[in-house]
């Protein structure tokens, strides 16, 4: 292993630095939960005479206290493709458990929304606050005081950062997360795009359109592009949360068994040992690992949000000027679907996450010393799994087979990761760099300014953006309306591109793990409601976004402009439930949380 990249090493004891004193609070936290939280020990008969009565064949066991006993904390529904596959998990669980002298029971269900399914709909605005939904849910389930280790069974967009802000509150308990793998390609991405902009043209049927949507995501497992879902898998193998080589076997295979078997029986050692729990395995240096992982292999923006709440629930500051800093230090080394023309699968073959890992410890980009779980020394995570026989067993990846998708730390595609922090009058913004052609990292136009962002398409039909132009989507932050992600509007941008205009997006909003191509500035804080840069943009304005020197900046003299008057409140499709955490939300930078923010000072 390598010496740690000075420039890593900097940022990272800044965070350190910045995060003392909510760190220790959070320490002390576990460490009066270990000594003297609720636990089987501790509860009295009543209590714990409910917690076993209806289970079966462990009802002795659990009992007698004979070994630890494992929460699973399932996501499983079979509407979401990536899910399907938890169904039988945990009755294979416990089986895996009693052969290790362990009990294994589902402590509870969290939801699991698919961004696919309500991309573009007003589902979408329940989105970002499902990871807040999500990690109550995983609290309520821990809660009992009946178990000894915690196995999570989640893979999508907000899922994977709910469940580990949930369980880091119960961070005295081991941890690991259990994934169930992509599904096997279909129809590729790229002829999946073509076909999407040939409709928004009109020159594709709804029913072609339908056929090739259906030929992409066709299967059980994840969606196969590089999106939110296969970066959560990335940054889990980077902060030593799954058991080594987990994160891209497809699933129904003997390997995905073999695996979820090994974490079971991982998850129960470390239970009977007490052994690294999971408010120590994640720290300074596991997040670092996942921001360095996410830059250097162009993962969704959508981690420029999660990353910091992780951190957050953990007593640890991370912001973007940290990630930006990451960013300027850290290579681009794959090229995966939306950024490249190979889908997370292909990713896998030419080398994976295994190779990830071993080519960045060479060059010194990743802590090597992080506190894994998912096994004995972090230098595992640089091993991919086999079957030999029935017995699993690890061998080093020091080449990648694809050089088109995947290369060397000292080879890279570019010297600088896919991410950059933009700023200037307009605020601070994300703009994933790692998916657009370097011609159009800078973009100088007149705005066009919509709340809605179904009335850009309706002006795209009309033939209104039909020039140069930034297009600007307010009112889209976690307080307007809960930061749906925009990505309906990539294929209708990406036709004005291809027709040689210079566009750009600019939005308080977020966008899809799955888009690309087009220049976008998003997440924008402060966000245009309660009077946000974005709230006094005007048509018209020239724009300019700069992703090579980090500038989003309108010229215009927005101090002697008022706000523009916000849309109503979103209500229907059971958004207005969602009203309390909208007002209490801050920024996307600080992970748009009000249940974060409500958390402050109390640790």
């Amino acid at each position: 292993m390598s010496k740690l990249d000075p420039r890593i090493a900097a940022v990272t004891d800044r965070i350190i630095d910045r995060s003392r004193s909510g760190r220790a609070a959070y320490l002390a936290l576990i460490a009066d939960a270990a000594d003297r939280g609720i636990s089987r020990p501790r509860l009295s008969c009543g209590n714990f005479a409910h917690g076993f009565a209806a289970a079966g064949e462990d009802k002795d066991a659990i009992r007698g206290m004979r070994g630890p006993n494992i929460a699973i904390i399932t996501a499983f529904n079979d509407m979401l493709s990536a899910h399907q596959p938890y169904y039988r998990y945990p009755e294979q669980m416990k089986i895996w458990a009693r052969e290790v002298g362990a009990t294994a029971q589902v402590a509870g269900g969290v939801p699991a929304m698919c961004d696919g399914v309500t991309q573009g709909q007003d589902g979408m605005d329940l989105s970002l606050f499902s990871r807040d939904s999500i990690a109550m849910a995983t609290a309520i389930a821990l809660s009992h005081g009946m178990f000894d280790g915690v196995a999570m069974l989640g893979i999508c967009d907000k899922i994977v950062p709910g469940l580990l802000i949930g369980a880091l509150r119960f961070g005295h308990l081991p941890a690991l997360l259990v994934p169930a793998g992509p599904m096997p390609s279909g129809l590729a991405n790229k002829e999946k795009q073509r076909i999407r902009q040939l409709f928004a043209q009109g020159q594709a049927t709804k029913e072609e359109l339908l056929a090739a949507e259906a030929a992409s995501y066709h299967g059980a497992g994840t969606c196969t592009f590089y999106g939110t879902a296969n970066s959560n898998q990335m940054m889990m193998e980077l902060m030593g949360l799954h058991v080594p080589g987990s994160a891209f076997v497809n699933p129904g295979t003997p390997m995905r068994q073999a695996l979820t078997r090994a974490a079971v029986h991982r998850v129960a050692d470390l239970a009977a040992r007490r052994d690294r729990p999971l408010g120590l395995a994640i720290d300074e240096r596991s997040i670092v690992n996942a921001a360095v992982g996410l830059l250097a292999t162009g993962g969704s923006t959508n981690h420029a949000i999660h990353i910091p709440a992780i951190a957050r629930a953990a007593g640890i500051r991370i912001d973007w000027q940290d990630l930006d800093e990451l960013s300027n230090a850290v290579p681009l080394i794959a090229r995966v679907y939306p950024n490249g023309s190979g889908d997370v699968n292909d990713f896998h073959f030419a080398g994976g996450m295994e190779f990830v890992t071993h080519t960045l410890l060479e060059a010194g980009l990743l802590h090597g010393d992080i506190l894994a779980s998912g096994a004995d020394d972090f230098a595992a995570f640089a091993t991919r799994p086999s079957l030999d026989g029935d017995a699993l067993r690890w061998d080093a990846v020091t080449q990648s087979s694809d050089l088109a998708m995947l290369r060397p730390a000292a080879d890279p595609f570019q010297p600088d990761g896919g991410m950059a922090l933009v700023k200037g009058n307009l605020g601070r913004a994300i703009f994933k760099l790692s998916s657009v052609d370097k011609e159009r990292w800078k973009i100088e136009a007149p705005a066009r300014v919509f709340s809605d962002q179904d009335d850009v398409l309706v002006a795209f039909k009309a033939g209104e953006l039909d020039r140069d132009v930034i297009v600007v989507v307010r009112f889209q932050g976690p307080r307007a309306n809960g930061m749906p992600e925009l990505h309906k509007l990539t294929p209708a941008l990406g036709v004005l591109q291809d027709k040689g205009y210079k566009v750009a997006l600019v939005t308080d909003g977020r966008m899809s793990g799955a888009s690309g191509k087009v220049p976008a500035a998003i997440h924008c804080c402060s966000e245009a409601l309660g009077g946000g840069p974005l709230s006094k943009v005007r048509d018209g304005d020239i724009i300019m976004l700069c992703g090579h020197d980090g500038i989003l900046q309108v010229d215009a003299d927005l101090d002697a402009r008022e706000p523009a008057a916000p849309p109503p409140p979103p209500i229907g499709t059971g958004r207005e439930l969602f009203a309390f955490m909208r007002h209490g939300a801050d920024n996307a930078e600080h992970g748009g949380s009000a249940m974060l923010a409500g958390m402050e000072g109390t640790l």
